[in-house]
């Protein structure tokens, strides 16, 4: 019988991406006699034109085994597959299911290879917890209330739900405020470093005329609304002493049509790129002086695009005196990229390199949906991972995978999504994606568990269905403990999108975008992911890098896995389906289970997180959920 398996070490080591210049070895077992075998590469574009490396043979009682071996010296994304000749007939072995080979009378699906470069990838293993903010929502100090913008509107009840129907002129603007800002942030760090919190994301904060702030006016101010520099750098330093990074939300694929560089409705004056030509931002923008059109995001006429590979504009962001040096001076500690697939090569090169000859250590973390080792975006193949541009990246398929695992579908879906990114996604990259449950652009995690279906809903619909009956609410909450066991434990790092730990429900924006509900949270869901974050902090060594992953059974509703090293061996189990399932027995303390759990039981919609070993953290045993 033919066999070849590219997760099977015994077919193929290393497994995964590749380091350029590392060696690597194939071997297969073939179940017939005649012909000859070769392995082909295919490097991505030049799919004609594969190199064939013959495969060795070398006897064996099993039949017979054939080898290759070599080293892929550049980075880059390569595919591979397997032809064979003989008796006037060729036969291919490509990619089946779950990484198995298949024999075909034509070729037929590849494996993919990444290779990346080892000096411009961060080092494997990260283990921290990240926790997105929306500024205007997260806390409010109270100070800058009176900053509104022209047409601004501040809602004068903290719980209110934002505004949702369109204004006078039929549009959606996005000018009311609940008031967050920055000392708010600042004034909740001790709650945060309690969950473990090492990196704070912040939504937009620089000067814009909306509550969202991605139509940005000015990338060298905070707006007003939300403080100044000096509130800036004391949030920063605050964070800093207590372990957390300050990651930007940059972008810059377009600006605001009323900002300082195009100034469309006039509010900077005589200057900008739609008012005069001669603008030292006029470059930066297509327009069309006789139309009066020009180049602008997704069709938003207030979003124009920004034509990012101009001299001036990479200068004016990625310079020694640009944006990005100047926020990261006054400490933030990283950068994620807004619509980063809509971004060009040369431009990401320019600011992953601006960024690490600030702080080698700061992350760029990119806005990706889709598989982010082999995206085609504008008809070409990215190369975000494979070094000098991303670090890594939101985790979108891993958030739809574990959302269809806890909704009823099959744990292999779910672990099949996790093989696939271990075997694409070279491990530093991996160990620093993002892995969230919702965003801001995603309906809260509670109500895609509890709630009915929203989408295609309307926005008043979506009004109406934004409090959870308490029985719903149940049957969300019973399913989110044990999926969040899943999130925290799983290669990448866990991101809480604010008030996901206290019960936040929501369909899509606004209603994803609702105020913290301070005084008001779910006290207990808040202490489930404080402990959460109390294992995965003691048990760092052992989630830190995506290595330590090892799957024991995924069927149905169960998925149990255990992060393993030589310190130590963190064992998750969780049942996401109604009816109870036996467990294998499962070594060491329990520290932390959800519904009713046992070390030889899972109920319906629970888990158990277990340690065993010389590096089981004594200190993290939090005790049982109640």
């Amino acid at each position: 019988m033919t066999y070849f398996s590219s997760r099977d070490p015994a077919c193929r080591t290393p497994f995964g991406a590749l380091a350029a210049g590392e060696e690597v070895r194939f071997a297969l077992r073939a179940g017939w006699q005649e012909g000859a075998g070769w392995l082909l590469l295919f490097a991505d574009g030049a799919w004609e034109e594969p190199a064939a490396i013959p495969l060795q043979e070398s006897g064996t009682l099993a039949g017979r085994l054939l080898t290759a071996q070599g080293r892929f010296l550049r980075p880059g994304l390569y595919f591979y597959c397997f032809l064979f000749t003989g008796a006037g007939r060729e036969r291919w072995l490509c990619r089946g299911e779950c990484g198995e080979g298949v024999l075909l009378e034509q070729r037929g699906d590849l494996w993919q290879q990444t290779v990346y470069d080892p000096a411009a990838v961060p080092p494997e293993g990260c283990g921290g917890i990240y926790y997105q903010i929306f500024p205007d929502r997260f806390a409010s100090s109270g100070q800058y209330l009176g900053r509104l913008p022209e047409g601004g509107r501040l809602h004068r009840d903290w719980g209110e739900l934002p505004e949702y129907r369109p204004n006078a002129e039929g549009k959606i603007d996005n000018l009311d405020y609940f008031g967050g800002d920055l000392p708010g942030i600042r004034a909740k760090l001790d709650y945060l470093a309690g969950l473990g919190v090492t990196t704070v994301y912040l939504n937009p904060i620089f000067e814009a005329r909306s509550n969202h702030r991605y139509n940005t006016a000015d990338y060298e101010t905070i707006d007003p609304l939300l403080g100044d520099e000096a509130d800036f750098a004391s949030l920063a330093k605050d964070a800093a002493g207590r372990g957390i990074r300050l990651m930007l939300d940059g972008v810059f694929s377009h600006t605001g049509s009323d900002s300082r560089y195009f100034n469309r409705e006039g509010h900077y004056g005589p200057g900008g790129a739609w008012r005069d030509p001669q603008s030292p931002y006029a470059g930066w923008y297509r327009i069309d002086r006789a139309s009066g059109r020009y180049d602008c995001w997704w069709g938003f006429e207030t979003l124009p695009n920004v034509n990012e590979e101009h001299p001036g504009y990479l200068k004016y962001l990625c310079g020694e005196q640009g944006v990005l040096a100047k926020w990261m001076a006054l400490g933030a500690g990283g950068w994620r990229l807004d619509v980063a697939d809509e971004l060009p090569d040369g431009f990401l090169d320019a600011v992953w390199r601006r960024v690490k000859a600030q702080d080698p250590a700061a992350p760029v973390i990119g806005e990706v949906w889709e598989d982010a080792s082999n995206k085609v975006s504008y008809g070409a193949r990215r190369r975000y991972l494979q070094g000098g541009q991303l670090d890594g990246v939101m985790n979108y398929p891993l958030r739809q995978a574990m959302i269809d695992f806890a909704r009823g579908g099959g744990a292999e879906a779910l672990l099949e999504t996790v093989l696939t990114q271990l075997e694409h996604y070279p491990p530093g990259a991996l160990d620093r994606c993002m892995n969230s449950l919702s965003t801001h652009d995603s309906p809260r995690i509670m109500t895609v568990l509890g709630g009915p279906e929203g989408e295609g809903r309307s926005r008043d619909w979506q009004a109406e269905h934004y409090f959870l009956p308490a029985e719903a609410y149940a049957a969300g909450r019973a399913k989110l403990l044990p999926l969040a066991m899943v999130q925290y434990f799983l290669p990448g790092c866990p991101c809480l999108y604010y008030g996901d730990e206290a019960g936040v429900c929501g369909y899509g924006d606004p209603f994803n975008r609702t105020t913290y509900p301070w005084g008001r949270e779910d006290k207990a869901l808040v202490e489930f992911f404080r402990r959460l974050g109390k294992i995965r902090t003691a048990c760092r060594p052992l989630v830190a890098s995506c290595r330590s992953f090892v799957p024991l059974a995924a069927r149905g509703g169960l998925l149990l896995f255990c992060r393993r090293t030589g310190q130590g061996c963190l064992t998750v189990a969780v049942n996401l389906r109604g009816e109870p399932c036996p467990l294998p027995p499962i070594a060491g303390e329990v520290l932390l289970t959800a519904g009713e759990a046992c070390r030889q039981r899972l109920g319906g919609f629970s888990g158990l997180v277990a340690v065993s070993g010389p590096g089981c953290p004594k200190s993290a045993h939090p005790g049982q959920e109640g």
